[in-house]
């Protein structure tokens, strides 16, 4: 089963095992000397520690936004999330749900050495991430439309502050997916890429599921 695999030898270009480091002895000794010495496992307690740190920052936000709803000022009015708003949002997020399980098959698809299928669906998975942020977009274009802008209530800044953190982080996502379906890592095995990169777009998906029921939540306030 070890050819079914995604290759582990870092600088190979293909999953499954399909990818080959180079010809000869000499080849693989100039691959050795040319490959990174960081252990692969190293990579996934970095991401580890940054979505630790990503996690903090939007608990952050979410935080100074409880703290301003209740401030003595009583300027705050809850932004209702309803009608298309709510509708724009709710389909966002099954859209990010998706793009979460078309990711795992594409995991499985590299597993079974099935290199095209693993292409095909990591890039399916991209491109519902560009759905999610277009929707973003047009969720924005409602609230202008409404007369919503960023300074029309704190709220509404926080909505808007938040919804932008969110779809910033998420399209650092969408470009390191493409990276990983387009070019072979030259410092980590293809597999520890792919993993890696699974992480993060997990995390980008939990993290909306939590600020989507806060803003929902919120609106009700």
């Amino acid at each position: 089963m070890r050819n079914a695999a995604i290759a582990e030898r870092p600088g190979t270009a293909g999953v499954g095992g399909l990818g080959r480091s180079g010809g000869g002895s000499g080849g693989g000794r100039s691959g050795e000397l040319g490959a990174s010495h960081t252990p692969q496992r190293a990579y996934v307690t970095g991401m580890t520690i940054a979505l630790g740190g990503i996690a903090m920052f939007f608990l952050a936000l979410v935080s100074a936004a409880v703290v301003r709803s209740g401030s003595p000022s009583g300027d705050w009015q809850p932004l209702v999330i309803s009608g298309w708003l709510w509708r724009i949002l709710l389909l966002n997020t099954l859209v990010l749900l998706g793009s979460s399980f078309t990711l795992m098959e594409a995991r499985s698809r590299a597993r079974a050495g099935d290199e095209e299928g693993f292409r095909r669906w990591w890039i399916v998975t991209s491109m519902l991430g560009v759905c999610f942020l277009a929707g973003q977009l047009l969720a924005w274009r409602q609230l202008v439309a409404a007369g919503v802008y960023l300074a029309t209530n704190p709220s509404s800044s926080f909505f808007y502050l938040i919804t932008a953190a969110h779809g910033l982080h998420l399209a650092g996502g969408i470009v390191a997916l493409l990276v990983v379906a387009f070019h072979p890592a030259r410092r980590m095995a293809q597999s520890t890429a792919v993993n890696i990169a699974s992480m993060y777009w997990h995390a980008m998906d939990a993290i909306w599921i939590c600020l989507f029921v806060f803003l929902v939540m919120g609106g009700r306030g």
